[in-house]
């Protein structure tokens, strides 16, 4: 090369601050000539003694540091030439490319052939010419296409980045994959095409100006200046407007919900959404959430005005009463330490129809709570107070409880009792009522348990507990059901049981698998205990199942006692073999005593021989699962109980069906066992590789033979939901219909049909 030194030198590692003042003396290039710089990758060369007008410390600038096949200087134009896999890296800012020659005098670099510039956010730009300042930050690009952090992708016929800031001209931005899994290219689901795209590094933001979006070749307007969040982090967050949601219900009209993001933190956010519709006055939304170094909480509202419902179904003529309508919610937990925690959930609405008019929520209650706990290996301890909203047409407010406070602590004793585990509780409970009864419970327990296995190979457990209550009632008048209201002022109990359970487990080779043959017998031995003078505020939704057959206590709560004692016994049968496993359990019991029993009747376990009660569930791998869980009357074999679910299908294609029928016969006045039918059924079929149709219902078979008070005829709909859905690796597209049919004095939801759209990787 004429009037230049030839480097050549095999994969070349210099630091290109130095490598100008190598290049400066001919006579310090020819030495570098002669030793491979691989051995000196960080070393400053040395150089002779130079005037005070040429000399330069060499920690001026940052230090670019580079690697290539060859690399030659030409010193008459004081340009530096590098090919073969060369790579450059400085202050974050890589390079890679087939070519690159740096310009000294103008500070130009300029990178040809496979060429690859990732910045510090990780944004690859891909191109084959590129033009930059040797800070390798800024520079212009043609015919490139950025890889974003993100995922996303933009294609641009020219870019030019200044100051952290690129603007891309006639760019396409999409977040779809440009190829099939077999290496096909495809035409993305969406893309947002614009003269002009602003990236901005600071703020993690794409400007699109005049900017139109493409959705399945379709091509849509935007707004003349669109901005959209390409992820990250930053202390300042990603703001902006979400994708709007459209929806049409028969009580509402037209609804249209544009929300709104402001993200003030990366733990930190607030989504305000207003509701627009055509036949009601306008809502507004909100939903805040915050994480911190102890746990998270998030805060809801909704909040309108308007004509408030008439909930009572007997009114001769409806209100016209207008108010503001609102629902509010709040949940959230905090580790304190590793034991102790806070759990908390406020719900809480205006009216009895708002959550179900505005498609806030289909629950009947509203629970709120707040519980402290502390758990570990060999305790537990909670705190809590429990507050309910009723919003059923027949709940009155100022008669449904409050429990506050609600105690209850575990312990286990860490060295065994003869041989066997001690668990000792305390548990203390208040219920307050504006208008009604009000109960404060307290008590202590000890549990023994001793677990053996004999020689022949039975495993039996023995049981011995002991508890002491302490209750105290007022205006138990106010409680409708002489079973519920127990009597005015103080009362003591005392409740002591001994148990054995012995199950006898037989197993071997069956049917290609393994099956196991397990018989069970338990005897309970339990002396008279006063029931009927204490209130019953948390036993009283009693039923004989597979699931209670061999508890200690077959009422749910601790304020009625099974007394008397009783043999129960069953039999457990389970096949493992693969692909196929089946499961089974039946069995009853037989109480000794004849004192009259405190089960209402209808709970198959009045009389001294209860009914049979058992489950079978069976599943063929991931296929199919049939549960079926019955119970049998004792004197007529009548179905008391049948309950089915199965599902079938795979995750993608599926059919659900479930079944319910009680058929209990008990009395009107026992409110919480009533007796009920309904068939509930649901499938998703995907017929297509992104594209699937999926629909629901629930039928109330209900009749007044069953239960006088039901308001349905034997076959009366309770909901349908149908709808098809588009989903691939960056587009949903939803189109659904659900019709409501339950009715709240004057309110009718009705149908409901919504349109849904979801971009992935638009960001916030």
């Amino acid at each position: 090369m004429p009037g230049g030194v030839d480097l050549s030198v095999n994969k070349t590692w210099l630091g290109w601050t130095a490598l100008p003042i190598v290049l400066a003396w001919p006579g310090a290039a020819t030495a570098a000539q002669a030793q491979p710089a691989e051995a000196r990758p960080t070393e400053e060369p040395a150089t002779p003694p130079r005037s005070p007008a040429t000399r330069a410390p060499a920690t001026a600038e940052p230090q670019i540091n580079f690697s290539a096949d060859e690399a030659s200087y030409d010193s008459e134009a004081d340009l530096v030439t590098a090919t073969g896999q060369v790579r450059m890296d400085r202050d974050g800012n890589y390079l890679a490319a087939d070519r690159v020659t740096w310009d000294r005098k103008t500070g130009e670099v300029r990178a040809d052939g496979n060429v690859v510039v990732v910045n510090p956010e990780g944004d690859k730009l891909v191109s084959d010419r590129v033009t930059l300042t040797d800070s390798l930050r800024d520079g212009v690009i043609d015919n490139l296409l950025v890889v974003l952090d993100s995922g996303g992708r933009i294609a641009a016929t020219r870019a030019t980045r200044v100051g952290g800031i690129t603007t891309l001209e006639n760019a396409v931005y999409s977040p779809c994959p440009v190829t099939t899994p077999a290496g096909c290219p495809k035409n993305p689901s969406w893309k947002i095409v614009a003269a002009r795209v602003v990236q901005d590094n600071a703020t993690n933001r794409l400007r699109f100006v005049g900017g139109r979006i493409s959705l399945f070749g379709i091509t849509l307007p935007l707004l003349p200046i669109f901005s959209v969040g390409t992820g990250g982090g930053g202390s300042g967050g990603i703001s902006g407007a979400l994708i709007p949601e459209i929806a049409y219900s028969s009580s509402n009209g037209v609804e249209l919900a544009v929300p709104y993001y402001w993200r003030f933190a990366p733990n930190r956010d607030l989504t305000l959404t207003p509701h627009i519709y055509s036949k009601t006055l306008p809502a507004l939304e909100g939903r805040f959430r915050n994480l911190t170094g102890k746990g998270a909480y998030q805060i809801g509202a909704f909040v309108t005005y308007g004509r408030i419902d008439d909930p009572d179904p007997d009114a001769l003529s409806f209100n016209k009463r207008r108010n503001f309508r609102g629902y509010v919610e709040a949940n959230g937990k905090f580790q304190l330490d590793p034991y102790w925690s806070i759990t908390g959930s406020l719900r809480a609405a205006s009216d009895k129809t708002v959550t179900r008019r505005y498609d806030i929520s289909r629950d009947d209650v509203l629970r709120n709570f707040i519980d402290v706990e502390r758990i570990d290996t060999r305790s537990y301890i909670s705190i809590a107070g429990w507050a309910f909203q009723g919003l059923r047409v027949d709940d009155v407010q100022k008669q449904i409880p409050i429990a506050l406070p609600a105690i209850d602590a575990r312990f286990l004793l860490d060295d065994p009792v003869l041989g066997g585990k001690v668990q000792l509780q305390a548990n203390s409970l208040a219920i307050l009522r504006i208008d009604g009864q009000d109960t404060q419970r307290a008590f202590l327990s000890a549990r023994w348990d001793l677990r053996t296995i004999t020689r022949m190979g039975q495993d039996v457990t023995f049981t011995a507990f002991a508890r002491g209550d302490l209750y105290h009632t007022s205006d138990s008048a106010k409680t409708a059901g002489a079973a519920y209201a127990g009597t005015d002022g103080w009362h003591a109990r005392g409740i002591a049981a001994l148990a054995a359970d012995m199950r006898w487990p037989f197993i071997g080779p069956a049917f290609g698998g393994t099956q196991r043959i397990t018989p069970r017998v338990q005897l309970v031995l339990t002396p008279p205990t006063p029931n009927l003078v204490i209130p019953n505020e948390d036993a009283r939704s009693i039923d004989l199942e597979d699931s209670n057959l061999f508890a200690l206590n077959r009422f749910p709560g601790y304020d009625r006692w099974e007394d008397g004692s009783r043999i129960t016994y069953g039999i457990e049968y389970a096949l493992d073999r693969p692909n196929v496993s089946i499961s089974t359990i039946i069995g009853q019991s037989y109480r000794l005593t004849r004192s009259e029993s405190i089960f209402p009747d209808g709970t198959g376990l009045t009389d001294r021989w209860s009914d049979i009660v058992g489950r079978t569930r069976v599943r063929f791998g991931r296929l199919v699962d049939l549960t079926h869980r019955f119970r049998i009357d004792k004197d007529n074999l009548a179905p008391r109980r049948n309950e089915l679910d199965l599902t079938v299908g795979t995750d993608e294609t599926f059919v659900q069906l479930g079944y319910l029928r009680l058929n209990r016969d008990i009395g009107i006045s026992v409110e919480d066992l009533r007796d009920k039918e309904e068939l509930r059924l649901a499938a998703r079929v995907k017929f297509a590789r992104y594209w699937s149709v999926f629909g629901a219902t629930v039928l109330d078979l209900t009749d007044k033979k069953e239960d006088p008070l039901v308001l349905a005829d034997g076959f009366e709909p309770v909901r349908h939901r149908l709808g098809v859905t588009y989903e691939d690796e960056c587009l949903e597209l939803g189109l659904s219909w659900k019709r409501d049919y339950e009715r709240i004095g004057e309110f009718r939801k009705g149908s409901t049909f919504s349109l849904r759209i979801a971009l992935k990787g638009l960001g916030r």
